[in-house]
């Protein structure tokens, strides 16, 4: 009797089965438990591996402090610019008040500190002869007065000596 039950249950779960199609919307527990192992073995479950990701963040840490390294050299620039062009203002100026200055001014060294833009710059300007009298060779040196023995700039210019200005 008890083959009989059984079978009888088997035909009645076959016919459930293909009454309601339920085998064809869900696979057999066994074979879900399969894939699953499968998985675990590492063949086939998507995505990255611990390794893969820590390749990754190496290479992005990589490219950050690259990254950060330039922006960091191009502020170090911008400011060193903003500076020689001040400072090349400063000189421009200087030889502007000598050529300016009634009579031409004599031969030999100035020094004074001057403010273009809020910062203060020490210059120092050396007057000497050239070959021709009637001119001057006038060489203006600019420097940050924290830093005098760096030169920020140096302007090199001619000054006329007329008996009439």
């Amino acid at each position: 009797m008890a083959s009989a039950c059984s079978s009888r249950s088997a035909e009645s779960r076959r016919d459930f089965r293909s009454r309601f199609a339920i085998a064809r919307l869900a696979p057999p527990l066994e074979t879900v438990w399969r894939r699953f192992q499968k998985g675990l073995s590492g063949r086939h479950l998507p995505g990255f591996t611990l390794v893969e990701v820590l390749v990754a963040l190496a290479i992005l840490a990589v490219a950050l402090a690259a990254g950060f390294r330039s922006v960091a050299q191009s502020a170090e620039t911008a400011t060193a610019l903003k500076s020689r062009t001040l400072a090349l203002w400063v000189a421009q100026n200087r030889l502007a008040a000598a050529q300016l200055e009634a009579p031409a001014p004599a031969v030999g060294e100035r020094s004074g500190s001057e403010t273009q833009a809020g910062v203060t710059f020490s210059w120092h300007a050396t007057i000497s002869g050239t070959p021709n009298p009637a001119f001057h060779k006038i060489e203006i040196s600019v420097a940050d007065p924290s830093a005098p023995d760096y030169i920020l700039t140096r302007l090199v210019g001619y000054l006329g000596q007329s008996t009439q200005r």
